[in-house]
């Protein structure tokens, strides 16, 4: 198996949970990539849905990777739309 070291990391998939974190919710879920660390999980409610492990998160990566510590990535078709501010009046 021939693996590449990759020498950074795309964070544009990555946002920063502190914008929203009522949506998400600690799991028990972890997982391993060989560069970035040790991976932590978070299901994510919105809409009044809840999908499991659809966020991740490195708490503590990798040198490599250091800029994504304190942001979180998606999947299980999760997206991530910038709410409109609101108004007051």
């Amino acid at each position: 198996m021939n693996q590449e070291r990759p020498t950074e990391v795309d964070d544009s998939e990555f946002m920063d949970i502190a914008r929203d974190p009522e949506h998400f919710t600690q799991s028990r879920a972890r997982s391993l990539c060989f560069w970035k660390g040790l991976a932590r999980y978070y299901s994510v409610t919105a809409g009044g849905q809840t999908d499991r492990n659809a966020a991740w998160y490195y708490p503590h990566p990798s040198p490599l990777a250091r800029r994504i510590k304190h942001h979180v990535a998606f999947g299980n078709g999760v997206v991530v739309e910038e709410a409109a501010p609101q108004v007051k009046q």
